[in-house]
């Protein structure tokens, strides 16, 4: 009787471990892929995206240099990569670059739209950041102005604008992609934006606050 009750107190154990062994297994579709993987629950994310300026703090009031009712230089930015907190090396994938710039206050004819001031994408994939006062036009690198309040191939950059009142919140949103863009001479924003899908591998986004009271 000794024994059989050894082996039944065995055999409970060996079931209870390969019980706790199958539910702490990794379900299938979850597991942690290399850099570049899908979200979603298809693999690991790879480094990333992060974008900083000197010409504001994140977050902080749009100088008069870079508003439109101003100087109206486009802002420097420059372009990074990051695994965690540790600067990470750009992901071999990525084949260039679109900047979108709009205030987020104002809806456009009643609508949900807001108020897009400033587009540009095909930046080349090479690109560390943007100059501080792009000029107007496409640029010899490929870069091209998109759809905005100066766009087309002969626009440029239009900043904040605001009227007297509460602050404005601009946001420049940066958008990483795994591919150049074939787009018309004077693409529409939803054209544009369709263009995108499916190609993000990194977005980072920069926010400026601005009235014209400043």
């Amino acid at each position: 009787m000794r024994v059989m009750r050894i082996v039944m107190v065995l055999a409970i154990m060996v079931a209870v471990t390969v019980g706790m062994a199958i539910a702490q297994a990794p379900q299938g579709g979850r597991g942690q892929g290399g850099p570049g993987g899908g979200g979603g629950g298809r693999g690991q994310r790879g480094p990333a995206f992060n974008v900083t300026s000197d010409a504001w703090p994140d977050g902080g009031e749009v100088p008069m240099k870079h508003a439109g009712r101003g100087d109206n230089k486009s802002p420097a930015f420059e372009f990074k990569w990051f695994t965690g907190t540790t600067p990470a090396e750009q992901p071999a994938n990525v084949q260039s670059f679109t900047v979108i710039f709009h205030d987020i206050e104002n809806a456009t004819r009643g609508g949900t739209a807001d108020t897009l001031h400033w587009s540009m994408f095909n930046i080349p994939a090479t690109a560390k950041g943007l100059p501080e006062g792009l000029p107007m036009g496409d640029l010899p690198d490929g870069s091209r102005v998109g759809p905005g309040i100066r766009g087309g191939p002969m626009g440029s950059y239009f900043g904040p604008g605001a009227g007297a009142g509460p602050f404005h919140h601009y946001v420049f949103e940066f958008y990483a992609l795994d591919a150049k863009l074939d787009l018309p001479a004077t693409p529409t924003r939803d054209q544009l934006m369709a263009a995108m899908e499916g190609h993000v591998v990194g977005k980072a986004a920069f926010v400026g606050r601005f009235h014209a009271t400043q």
